[in-house]
């Protein structure tokens, strides 16, 4: 299967196309001679200019979902596309709610299967080939399509950097939805954002993250204090997320967010392997633990052996005085 032409799913978030869409049409580019993006919503034109500058030439605009969940009608615009014969030969999708929605959705209209938890994608002489991290990320699987396009792929945050390209304002075009009957049934009547103050988490140049070393709920405030002197992110093990300690959005790890900081401070957590391959590929790591022979050390560029309880006041208070 030769690779021609890639779309790659634009998601919109705070008026700007999110990082993982931003990354995959970047990535696009090394792979098709042509990348174009789909997006929905009424900001499609105000994001041309972005998507354009990372490497779209076209963006198939589906338009004000009036309140609809993106899934029904953006898969039905897809679908009709490739019926009519004006499709790709490969769909790239970020691995988020709606990325996974939409695609599982195409792939049941078109009856073509979808490659899930891509963290690699590369051309080769039998179309593209996906990597695929199993057993915690200890072991890399790869896999490709045969037979006919396109190709779906679901490709978690952080697989590829993005880098612009240069690139004019990319072309919108009209890409109207299909009647999607009673899969369109759900309505977004109401959203709540979660108040944060700081980076977002997978965006922030330092993350700090605790685990249940810290030993009690209360203990994560030293967490977000840190994070906060270090203009950084506080983010969290799945073990703390389990026990309730912090909201899920704070996860770090395979079920959790993906992480590539210039530092990444993991303090009172052991490094297991859902953890690690979240936060692995960042540039500097620095681990604090008792356990001289927590996994965590293994990755780490700086290790203190030492209880967080004693490191981490510590640390606080030579920041506050560095002012």
């Amino acid at each position: 299967m030769s690779i021609d032409k890639i779309w790659v799913l634009a998601e919109v978030a705070d008026g700007k196309p999110i990082t993982a869409s931003l990354e995959l049409i970047s990535h696009a580019k090394s792979l098709a001679g042509t990348v174009e993006a789909v997006a929905y919503g009424e900001e499609t034109a105000a994001i041309a200019g972005t998507l354009g500058e990372y490497g779209a030439t076209t963006v198939h605009d589906v338009g004000d979902l009036g309140g609809s969940l993106p899934g029904a009608p953006v898969a039905g615009a897809i679908a009709a596309a490739i019926v009519a014969g004006n499709g790709p030969d490969a769909i790239l999708f970020p691995a988020t709610y709606d990325g996974r929605d939409i695609a599982g959705r195409l792939s049941a209209k078109i009856d073509r299967p979808v490659l899930t938890n891509v963290v690699g994608l590369v051309a080769g002489d039998g179309g593209l080939s996906t990597q695929h991290a199993i057993f915690g990320g200890a072991q890399i699987a790869t896999a490709r399509f045969v037979g006919d396009g396109p190709g779906l792929f679901v490709i978690r945050a952080k697989s590829f950097p993005a880098e612009t390209s240069g690139g004019g304002p990319a072309e919108v075009v009209a890409a109207a939805a299909t009647e999607s009957g009673p899969t369109n049934g759900a309505k977004i009547v109401a959203s709540h954002v979660e108040e944060r103050t700081g980076p977002k988490l997978d965006e922030a140049s330092v993350v700090v993250s605790g685990g249940r070393g810290l030993g009690e709920k209360e203990n994560y405030a030293l967490i977000e204090e840190l994070a906060s002197l270090l203009q950084g992110a506080a983010g969290a093990s799945r073990a703390i997320v389990d026990a309730g300690w912090v909201p899920y959005s704070h996860q770090v790890g395979q079920t959790g967010k993906t992480v590539k900081p210039t530092v990444y401070m993991a303090c009172g957590i052991s490094g297991a392997t859902q953890h690690l391959v979240g936060m692995k590929n960042s540039k500097n790591i620095v681990a604090i633990n008792k356990d001289q022979d927590a996994p965590i050390f293994s990755v780490a560029d700086l290790g203190i052996v030492g209880d967080v309880h004693k490191v981490l006041p510590k640390l606080i208070e030579a920041l506050k005085a560095r002012g």
